[in-house]
């Protein structure tokens, strides 16, 4: 890795990146791809396995006709073409993960091909060509053990479990993305955030990237400005947020136009990416296909969907995202700029189960877009990932509706549902955070407020009636912010004005 990274503005300013997304999607059929082990998440280690999936000899699979329908209507869903006949390869390389030395894939004859996705990105539209969608096997998975990372620099041993190997995955291979400019690293993330969107409306995984059911191989590659010619990528494996993708791709850039800059060439390899710090590592020199010596699967027949019953699984595709945006646009009341920052900022979904469970959209979006996303960046997590649900969200509303809380009161709400404390109404009666309306109290406070500042009372004697906001804040500080604001003013006045 260079020792100085190139300013992004630099980067876009001499070069063209062109970005490639492999992303794999981790099925929820309850069995594995070509057997019938459990697929259930968090399992001991190595108990969800056997023969056919540890590869043991003479054990025969047998293809999960569930992962096949997914596939399909994945398939279907990025406006793919659906394969008349496909068949599984082997792809031959050793990983200790890899518990038979090869993964069965499809190579050559992938079941969907040639589709494409629109992500809108600040306004503009970006069409992203699919090249394929194609059903293999998951790995099992390696816990490094002695690092300070959990990663496999500076670890000392590894420990490895099968119990997510055979598990259905579909990878979903993107064709060179080219012309996002300095918007690169926002089209991946709007990309992948669409897909997965899609993928959770299929119903056909949890999409759960924290958990690994949906993950992101990012290639990034750089050439000279207005050149045309692709340059050499690199190939950033298993990235598990949006917010990853989008640094990932920032980072890339900056070290590859370093490299290029300082008279160097890029590597083709498969890098590693810290979430700490946003950078990436070395991995392995990344292999060309005819290195994977692919050939047919022999213990597995062609997969033949008929024409019959692709049509029928086209009637049960959900609907198209796009046309879901610009409908709950019209029905929510967005500007166009209100809703760009809603899909921006990942909370589309959100905002929309939070409306659901009662809230309006205007006040779904505000705790969503502000409070809740300040949150989740200050912990450095996806927004669905902050620890509050949308019928929470739409519960601290209703109580706001109510007057029971204001929204200053409704973030110590917040504060308290992420800490697990119980529900909305639980939080504010267990730490007192009821809004104040008797007029004891407040009339009290307001003549402190008074006495404490003459001058702004005699403005309010004189008319100047905007002034009561200094008493009001007086009053609220007064109350920790306890009091009722529309009730004070009324005070205010009736003494003053």
């Amino acid at each position: 890795m260079a020792d100085t990274l190139i300013d992004f503005d630099e980067v876009v300013a001499t070069y063209d990146p062109a970005l490639g997304l492999e992303v794999h999607v981790e099925l929820n059929t309850n069995t594995k791809m070509f057997c019938g082990c459990p697929t259930t998440f968090g399992g001991e280690p190595n108990t969800q396995v056997c023969p056919t999936c540890l590869g043991l000899p003479g054990a025969m699979p047998v293809v999960n006709a569930k992962a096949v329908e997914a596939a399909i209507r994945i398939g279907l869903a990025l406006n793919c073409d659906i394969a008349e006949w496909c068949r599984f390869a082997r792809k031959n390389y050793f990983y200790p993960d890899m518990p038979k030395n090869f993964q069965t894939s499809q190579y050559d004859e992938p079941i969907c091909f040639e589709g494409y996705l629109d992500v809108d990105v600040e306004g503009e539209t970006f069409r992203v060509e699919i090249e394929r969608a194609h059903m293999e096997e998951d790995t099992g998975k390696s816990t490094h053990i002695g690092g300070a990372t959990g990663r496999i620099q500076g670890a000392d041993h590894s420990l490895v479990d099968y119990n997510r190997a055979g598990i259905p995955l579909i990878e979903i291979v993107t064709k060179p993305i080219l012309g996002a400019g300095e918007k690169a690293p926002l089209v991946a993330r709007a990309y992948v955030a669409q897909l997965r969107d899609l993928i959770v409306a299929l119903g056909v995984s949890d999409a759960r990237m924290d958990q690994g059911s949906i993950r992101a191989d990012v290639n990034l590659s750089l050439s000279p400005k207005g050149s045309g010619v692709l340059g050499t990528r690199t190939e950033t494996k298993n990235v598990n947020s949006l917010r990853s993708v989008e640094r990932a791709v920032r980072f890339e850039m900056s070290r590859h136009a370093a490299v290029l800059d300082a008279g160097g060439s890029i590597l083709q390899e498969t890098r590693h990416f810290h979430e700490a710090d946003g950078t990436t590592s070395s991995g392995r020199p990344k292999s060309d296909a005819e290195d994977y010596r692919y050939f047919p699967e022999p213990d597995l027949v062609p997969v033949a969907p008929s024409r019959e019953w692709v049509e029928e699984l086209r009637g049960t595709l959900p609907e198209n995202p796009t046309a879901k945006r610009a409908r709950l646009q019209e029905e929510w009341g967005f500007s166009d700029l209100e809703m760009r920052d809603t899909v921006g900022a990942g909370a589309l979904s959100l905002v929309e189960e939070t409306v659901a469970a009662g809230a309006s959209p205007q006040s779904a979006r505000k705790w969503w877009l502000s409070d809740l996303a300040r949150r989740a960046n200050d912990a450095g997590v996806e927004l669905a990932e902050v620890g509050v649900t949308p019928e929470q969200v739409a519960g601290v509303q209703r109580l706001v509706d109510a007057k029971t809380i204001n929204d200053k009161l409704a973030r110590q709400v917040f504060d308290g549902l992420i800490a697990g404390e119980g529900t909305p109404e639980e939080i504010v009666a267990a730490r007192g955070l009821a809004v104040v309306s008797d007029d004891g109290a407040l009339s009290a406070a307001v003549d402190k407020a008074i006495e404490t500042n003459p001058d702004v009372a005699d403005k309010i004697r004189d008319g100047k009636v905007a002034a009561a906001g200094a008493l009001i804040g007086a009053v609220m500080k007064e109350m920790r912010g306890q009091a009722d604001a529309g009730r004070v003013r009324e005070l205010i006045l009736e003494k003053l004005a």
